[in-house]
């Protein structure tokens, strides 16, 4: 019996020595090519079509350090050793489908040679000859393989569900969140209810990802929930699958204070967010908002500043430049200020990067309110996004952010106007020196708000030094609300805008 159970397995088996991912060579030079098309004009820095290729070809290295390539006396060649496993005049500059075809075959001719990178499969050559490609390029452009791809494409659109997340207690589910604009929502599902069974499933047992599993599905299709409410009414509700962005903005009270968190920036967070500030001050509402960003990756640049634009009244918020001419653009505010005026905390610390960094440098930068927290991580390149022939996508870097008084975000990152990250009594000494209307950070923001660019790492590192980047602290909210009892020592705190 175990006999014939081998037999079977190296029946049903790929073939002995056989890839389970095979090279399509014809699908590869349509990637290359488009690849190198659309990267070419684009790239932040000027790259010719024939070194982005060489770069990518060091694939055969990478996967077989037995394999070199090389550019040599207008030839690309491949050897093991001494021997040349393939080798071909270079094409004419600029040429992207001739460099594609070139990089298509040189890959062919990798595969027939290289046991190493057969067994790495078809979808690792051409991984890896983007990995090599953008090393030499900038830390955020990438490649992404078409299975992740789709994955991202999911998350970036929402994803077909009901509008519900859940946490587990045991062999318990219970519903932790309603996103507001969803099938749940609509139904009468609320916070708390416990989930008993999914389609005639109970979930009772199961683990998290099953559970989810079963609630989602395909766009337009159904699913029934059986529920327990606080008041232990049972119910079952039919629900249609939607495709739902992310939730994004979760709103709170602390204390006297709004609270906002923004979790990234999705296609609806603008609107999430005005929903949220409208319900909060539409009748005078709280002594001022505390906007949590520490911990936002960032997002959508347009999303990033339509949120922005929610709480100022006119101004730039942002300005992006790049060597294409469609990468140049001014970002201005003309929404008017959704809290009327009232206080403003903006919470960072060294993971808010990219869209929350414009956010809260535009807010720092027009005065409108105080930053708390550590410096940010500095990510300040915008990335567009193309799709491939395998479905595959490239985020390639083609413009740099600089904030509304002309510094540079990227390397420098968000300077905090109060610094929690020194520790406990520098932390105390700040706000005592605000109390007095003296702004100890004052220097160090005057230096980084007239930084240009390009920057020296040194001076990037020793700007940054003045608040080091760190995880967000209880301080940081601590922090916050005093400013906001402290009328005074706010005030102090603020940036004076841009002449």
């Amino acid at each position: 019996m175990r006999a014939l159970a081998l037999l079977l397995v190296l029946v049903a088996g790929p073939a002995w020595g056989q890839a389970r991912d095979p090279y399509d060579q014809d699908m590869a030079g349509k990637v290359f090519t488009a690849a190198l098309q659309f990267i070419t004009p684009r790239a932040l820095d000027p790259v010719t079509v024939e070194q982005l290729t060489i770069w990518g070809l060091r694939f055969a290295t990478t996967l077989d350090p037995d394999l070199t390539s090389a550019l040599a006396e207008s030839a690309v060649t491949l050897r093991r050793g001494a021997e040349v496993l393939f080798q071909r005049p270079a094409p004419a500059e600029g040429d992207a489908a001739a460099w594609g075809g070139l990089a298509a075959d040189f890959g062919a001719a990798a595969w027939a040679a290289s046991q190493a990178i057969r067994d790495g499969g078809g979808q690792q050559l051409i991984t890896t000859f983007f990995d090599e490609m953008f090393n030499h390029l900038d830390p955020y452009s990438r490649y992404v393989a078409p299975e992740a791809a789709d994955e991202d494409r999911a998350r970036r659109s929402g994803e077909a569900g009901v509008g519900i997340t859940l946490r587990q207690a045991g062999r318990y589910y219970y519903v932790q969140t309603v996103n507001g604009d969803g099938p749940a929502a609509d139904a009468g599902i609320r916070p708390g209810d416990q989930l008993l069974a999914v389609d005639d499933q109970p979930v009772r047992g199961e683990d998290m990802d099953t559970v989810q599993g079963w609630i989602a599905g395909l766009e337009g299709s159904d699913v029934s929930l059986m529920l327990r409410a606080r008041n232990g009414r049972v119910r079952t509700v039919e629900l249609e699958r939607a495709i739902l962005p992310p939730e994004t903005v979760f709103a709170s009270r602390a204390g006297d204070a709004a609270l906002v968190r923004i979790s990234g920036f999705s296609s609806d967070t603008d609107q999430r967010l005005a929903r949220e500030l409208d319900r909060q001050f539409s009748n005078g509402g709280p002594r001022g908002l505390i906007l949590d960003l520490r911990g936002n990756r960032g997002g959508l640049l347009r999303q990033a500043v339509a949120a922005t634009d929610l709480l100022l009244t006119s101004g730039v918020v942002a300005t992006t430049s790049g060597r294409d001419p469609d990468a140049h653009h001014e970002w201005t505010a003309d929404g008017g200020d959704v809290t009327r005026g009232k206080p403003v905390i903006v919470l960072v610390d060294g993971r808010s990067a990219s869209a929350a960094e414009i956010m809260a440098g535009a807010i720092a930068d027009d005065g409108r309110g105080v930053v708390v927290g550590s410096s940010t991580l500095g990510k300040g390149l915008v990335q567009t996004i193309e799709t491939l022939p395998d479905g595959g996508e490239l985020f390639v870097s083609w413009s740099r952010v600089l904030a509304p008084s002309g510094w540079p975000i990227q390397g420098l990152g968000i300077l905090p106007q109060v610094c929690t990250s020194l520790g406990a009594e520098p932390l105390a000494q700040q706000l005592a020196s605000l109390e007095k209307g003296i702004a100890p950070m004052a220097a160090a923001l005057d230096r980084h708000r007239a930084a240009r660019t390009p920057l020296p790492s040194a001076e990037i590192v020793e700007q940054r030094s003045a608040c080091p980047a760190a995880e967000g602290r209880d301080a940081d909210m601590t922090t916050a609300r005093w400013l906001l009892s402290h009328p005074g020592a706010y005030n102090a705190a603020l940036l004076p805008p841009p002449s």
